[in-house]
């Protein structure tokens, strides 16, 4: 059972378009698999299989042993690997052995990416965050739709009716719109959502301002002075400079209100100077106030700051809507370009409820659970369902069995399959079929292709089974 969710999270900007047919890829094709991720590996060498070609897979192969494959017969070969540099290093070796043989390579970084593409003309660069994003984006802002693709000003989004795939376009605005209806965030729900020392500062900003009013207030009624007057003997008294010369002459119950202030204003200055060394000297990832601040209602929480996360941030972001990411890792390489791009970061784990209540859970417009570690997501789900028990979670997993038992045992969230998914859109490539997305609608394998055509993939595993079943 998936959580609930809203009914009326877009509207179709155009008329939908019906499932088009499309060919199978030409069965009989050689190709080889480089991998070093057994798992994106195996299920891209079983797709090649299962539409009639073959597959030949080498895990992690030293030079000899490449060069020795290479001099067989090869109409393709698929590099997968977890490091984008000893990807680049396979694409560059498969290029000199077998030169204009067509390449299809799994890249994280952009920048290795673009360096592939332009050393290797004949090497097809799939982007694993670019294969995925599209299909995490659906599930976290239109769960009717399987996959949300932006495409200028609109967005393309792909939806299942019954066994017909519908096309349509959605104009970005309907995105951003959507959701449930939420309450307004409120001053403790944002007091909250500051870190420490935004709290000190805030804080003690206040408590200075309150002691000023009354320093004011005080001068006025019991010194009689001029509220100018007040206010200049105030600022004075405040910042220890020295007291009003009328205050000499004052009561003594105020005196005793001025050494008491003036004593408390001291503290409150040393803890607002600290708070605002450490927001200068300290690299912060979120501020106070901003575009970098902590949203508390209709927003979007990523756990999890890898190159998916990333890459699922920004396009939020390029949506129009706010998005608040959670890394545990300090030092993790996404961090500087995420506070580049403007995207508030909180360091802890995304497990802990009290974070979690921190970042305004119950007001989020969903939470996307994207670490590359599966139990930490399956983790951040459990979390998350305790306190928002109807917050709308997405997960990505990897094709394990644990994702799949936990799935059968309680609401754990809409799953992604990254293996599952990226590996149908390498083989795809290889194979020379070239589609804009690969995605699941309720458990079905759909390729959209260009011309708004969407193929059903079992379509192509009946026709395979029909051609090699006997007259």
């Amino acid at each position: 059972m998936s959580p609930r969710t809203p009914h009326d999270d877009t509207h179709p900007h155009a008329p939908a378009l019906a499932t088009a047919a499309a060919p199978a890829p030409a069965p009989g094709q050689h190709v080889v698999v480089i991998e070093d991720d057994e798992a994106l590996g195996g299920t891209t060498a079983a797709r090649i299989s299962r539409w009639g070609s073959t597959a030949d897979r080498l895990s992690r192969p030293d030079d000899d042993a490449l060069r020795r494959r290479l001099r067989e017969p090869a109409d393709g070969i698929v590099i997968v690997s977890r490091d984008d540099i000893v990807a680049l290093r396979y694409a560059l070796l498969a290029e000199h052995l077998k030169p204009g043989v067509r390449l299809v390579v799994t890249i994280f970084d952009r920048t290795v990416a673009d360096e592939v593409s332009r050393t290797v003309p004949n090497c097809t660069v799939l982007s694993t965050t670019d294969v995925i994003v599209p299909s995490l984006l659906a599930s976290c802002l239109a769960p009717r739709y399987a996959m949300l693709l932006p495409a200028g000003d609109d967005v393309v989004g792909v939806r299942r009716e019954g066994r017909t795939a519908v096309v349509e376009r959605v104009p970005r605005r309907a995105l951003t719109a959507g959701g449930r209806s939420r309450p307004r965030g409120t001053f403790p729900a944002w007091f909250r959502s500051l870190g420490a020392s935004a709290r000190a500062l805030v804080a003690s900003f206040a408590a200075l301002l309150t002691v000023l009013a009354l320093d004011v207030t005080l001068g006025v009624l019991v010194l009689h002075e001029h509220w100018t007057d007040a206010t200049w003997h105030a600022a004075r008294t405040l910042t220890t400079i020295g007291s009003s010369p009328a205050a000499e002459h004052g009561p003594g119950w105020y005196k005793i209100f001025s050494a008491a202030s003036m004593l408390l204003a001291l503290v409150l200055a040393a803890v607002f100077t600290a708070s605002v060394v450490d927001r200068f000297t300290g690299h912060r990832m979120t501020t106070i106030l901003g575009a970098r601040s902590i949203p508390r209602r209709g927003h979007v929480v990523v756990v999890g700051l890898g190159q998916v996360g990333l890459r699922l941030s920004a396009q939020l972001r390029r949506l129009g809507l706010r998005v608040v990411a959670v890394e545990r890792n300090p030092h993790a390489p996404c961090l500087p370009l995420a506070r580049a791009l403007g995207i508030p970061v909180v360091l802890g784990r995304g497990g802990d409820r009290f974070l979690l209540e921190r970042l305004c859970v119950r007001r989020a417009r969903a939470l996307a659970a994207v670490a590359s570690d599966g139990l930490e997501n399956i983790a951040v789900a459990v979390t998350t369902r305790a306190v928002a028990a109807d917050q709308r979670i997405v997960l990505r997993a990897g094709g394990d069995e644990v994702t799949t038992e936990s799935r059968s045992l309680f609401r754990i969230g809409a799953v992604c399959d990254v293996t599952h998914i990226v590996a149908t859109s390498v083989a795809l490539s290889v194979l020379d079929a070239a589609p804009l997305s690969v995605f699941v609608a309720d458990d079905r394998t759909c390729a959209l292709f260009p011309g708004d055509r969407v193929v059903d993939l079992a379509a192509w595993d009946t026709e395979r089974e029909r051609q090699l079943s006997p007259d």
